[in-house]
This record gives C-alpha cells, structure tokens and sequence, in this order.
C-alpha cells in the first residue's frame, strides 16, 4: 500500500527528538511522499531546512489564519520572495497553509479575508495549488474561491463540510483531504458524507501532530497512523483500503504534478 501524506507539521518541535524514525517507521509502512506546511514567517526557513534534507518532503508556504495577531504586512511580501526564488523547485508543492477560521471568534474576519486573497492570489500568480484551512467558513470560502479562481486548484484540509460543500468544492477544481476526524465514531455526519464523496476527490492527510485519529486517542498525530486512517475511512466509504490508497495517491500525484 503506497500513500501521501498531502498535511503534515513535521517541522513542529513535537518531532524534534524522533523526526528522523518517525520518517523512516512511515515509509516502511508505505508512506512514500509527505507535505509539510508552512503556518507562519518564523516557521519557513526551519520547514525548508527540514524538506531539504529528505527528497520525499515537500514544502508549502503560507500564513495560517489562526495566527493572524503574529502576522505583519512584511510577512507577505517575504512570502512572495520564498515564492519567488523557489519558484519551479521540485520540493515546492503549493501555498499553504492558508484560509478562513470563524469557529476562534477572536479572529477579525475582514483581516483574515484581506490575508486569505492576497495570498490566494500568489497561488495564481506562481500557478502553485492552495491548501486551504477552512473551520466554520464554507461559504466565505466558497464565495472566494469563485472570485479568486485557482486554476492549479488545491485541497480543502480536513474537509468536514455537507456533501453539497464538497460538490461546490470539487466544481471549483479542489481535492477533499481526510484523515483523522472522520475516523471518530461520533462523527456521524461526516460518515454520512463520506459515503456521498467521489473517489477521484479524495485525498489523505494525518494534519500530525495534530488530529489524532480514534485508533491513537490522546496521542501525538504521525504520518506512521496514515494506513490506519485510510483502513478506517475506506470502511466507512464501503471501498477496500487498497481502493482508497490507490486512487488518493493518484489525485495527490494529480494535483501537485508528481
């Protein structure tokens, strides 16, 4: 079973004493290609650093609504200097991650609507795919995502949404990232919508260190859990996990021209 990892925080400091085996146990366990993302300006040279010392990482850069109160006006323009010089790199897969969060109430809406375009539009200017957080703000987003077209497209980062989000989602040219939240069994809803989702929709992430999945509760989140969330999320789906395995690769590989 080969799998992509298409959201991870390897960088974060929760891998700093075992990164090196984490990386090693998963692809032993099939998870051959892994995106990190970049959340905030601090956090992109050690990313890079990080993705450049294993050619099966690969870095996305953006500024993360939930650190809106961090982010300067210069922290823009830095990102389209990275995006700049990069530019064409193999190991630079999308600009991310970027969106809408209105479930931290504290967040301005019209900043984090100024933030989200501005970058938006630096994925259509570098014709890079956007990874997009999107936490009780569907319509925004979608409502965005029809003014600002991506034409790369791009995945919509633990997707929890109806089955018609999905739809408007997929007409727009955006991939559907599952992973751990859907594996919980309260999760009723998104069970009900799983099965709705076309195949060739689909992506998988772990979201590590967080979003544990039901099977690791209380845990760091890791890439080495992603087979056991595409076993579990293949169940609820009615498909084999081989089916789910194969088919998300192949829209990873897809959407990031692999």
């Amino acid at each position: 079973m080969e799998l992509i990892d298409t959201h991870t925080h390897l960088d974060f400091e929760d891998f700093d004493q075992d990164r090196s085996h984490v990386l090693a146990h998963s692809r032993e366990l099939g998870v051959r290609r892994l995106v990190v993302l970049g959340v905030y300006q601090k956090n992109w040279q050690r990313l890079w650093d990080l993705v450049q010392q294993d050619e099966g990482l690969f870095a996305a850069f953006g500024l993360h609504p939930v650190y809106l109160e961090e982010h300067r006006p210069a922290d823009l323009l830095e990102l389209g200097d990275w995006l700049t010089r990069l530019h064409g790199h193999r190991q630079l897969c999308a600009v991310g991650e970027i969106g809408l969060d209105y479930f931290l109430e504290q967040l301005d809406h019209q900043r984090q609507q100024q933030l989200f375009e501005a970058q938006l539009k630096l994925a259509v200017d570098f014709q890079l795919p956007a990874l997009l957080h999107v936490r009780r703000s569907h319509a925004a987003v979608i409502a965005t995502l029809k003014r600002i077209r991506v034409p790369r497209g791009g995945i919509i980062h633990a997707f929890a949404g109806s089955a018609e989000e999905a739809r408007e989602y997929i007409k727009l040219g955006f991939k559907l990232g599952l992973g751990g939240a859907a594996t919980w069994p309260q999760a009723l809803r998104m069970h009900r919508v799983l099965a709705q989702l076309p195949l060739d929709a689909v992506v998988l992430e772990t979201d590590a260190p967080d979003m544990a999945p039901a099977m690791y509760p209380n845990q760091r989140n890791s890439p080495q859990h992603l087979p056991d969330i595409c076993t579990a999320l293949a169940e609820r789906m009615g498909i084999s996990p081989l089916l789910l395995a194969e088919t998300s690769t192949r829209n990873a590989c897809e959407l990031f021209n692999w």
